[in-house]
């Protein structure tokens, strides 16, 4: 049987406050930099080029904490953020939900008409994929939404136009031509933020809690193991897995629970998953977003 995670050694107070700098992935005007400035308003945000970049950043102490997207209402997981959770010590210490508002934007003075190529980043073209192809637009996929924004503010081509936020447009001088691009109205991504330092927030406010935990090589494991958060009335606002040591026998699941691990309710849960898990791991402990 695992030991079940334990807070005593979490700090009380949130550290998000005392966060001067903050990491994101994507350039100036990306909505991951959007995300950063609305959750962590009083932190200078810092570009990075990639995900494992940003996360790289907290873990070295070259920034206190990160901004990064998790998954998206439209298109579901973020993938890469998927494969990274797991392998970084960083721990969960907030939740953010931002409606993202794709934009088409091109060169101050262009028109729609002229617009024959359309970049930005694969899922934001998914995104958008129906609004594109009913006006006659061909794509290409660009690293990111920001990024495809500079690219255009860089060529100066009139035939040219990005998917990127309002923000970017501002940020490189460009002209919105067409708000909102996405298919569907709530297309809303949600940003988890990690930490060098986990915290327990007070139990009496709604919160979740995130673990990561690998079943026992028996029949029914994973049944077994998430039966105590059904018994216990608990709701599991996700659930992910991952295949562990390049086979499919061996599975690690990663869980958030609208529960704090303090209520008797969780107790009672996590108690009931160590008997059929071979560990268990607390990512994190956060107040729930409205």
């Amino acid at each position: 049987m695992n030991t079940v995670p334990t807070t005593t050694e979490l700090a009380h107070t949130n550290p998000v406050t005392t966060w001067k700098t903050v990491a994101f992935q994507g350039v100036a005007g990306a909505y991951a930099h959007i995300a950063a400035q609305q959750s962590v308003p009083h932190a200078t945000p810092i570009p990075c080029e990639s995900f494992a970049a940003a996360i790289k950043l907290v873990e070295s102490g070259q920034a206190d904490g990160a901004v990064l997207p998790v998954e998206n209402s439209t298109m579901g997981r973020i993938a890469d953020i998927h494969a990274l959770l797991p392998h970084t010590p960083l721990k969960i210490v907030g939740e953010t939900y931002l409606a993202i508002n794709h934009c088409l934007i091109g060169l101050k003075g262009s028109e729609i008409s002229q617009i024959q190529r359309v970049y930005s980043q694969s899922p934001a073209i998914q995104q958008c994929i129906n609004t594109l192809n009913s006006m006659g637009l061909a794509h290409e996929n660009y690293i990111d939404t920001a990024g495809s924004a500079k690219l255009i503010a860089e060529k100066q081509d009139p035939s040219l136009a990005a998917l990127a936020s309002a923000l970017a447009a501002e940020v490189y001088g460009l002209q919105v031509l067409k708000s909102p691009m996405n298919d569907e109205p709530n297309n809303t991504t949600r940003f988890l933020l990690l930490g060098p330092t986990g915290w327990n927030p007070p139990a009496t406010q709604p919160t979740k809690t995130t673990l990561l935990f690998r079943v026992r090589d028996i029949p029914a494991a994973l049944y077994k193991a998430l039966g105590g958060f059904a018994t216990n009335g608990l709701n599991l606002s996700r659930l992910e897995s991952y295949l562990v040591g390049g086979n499919f026998k061996a599975a690690e699941f990663f869980v958030d629970v609208e529960s704090h691990p303090e209520t008797k309710p969780m107790q009672n849960a996590l108690e009931e998953l160590s008997h059929f898990t071979t560990s268990v791991r607390l990512m994190g402990i956060y107040p729930a977003a409205q």
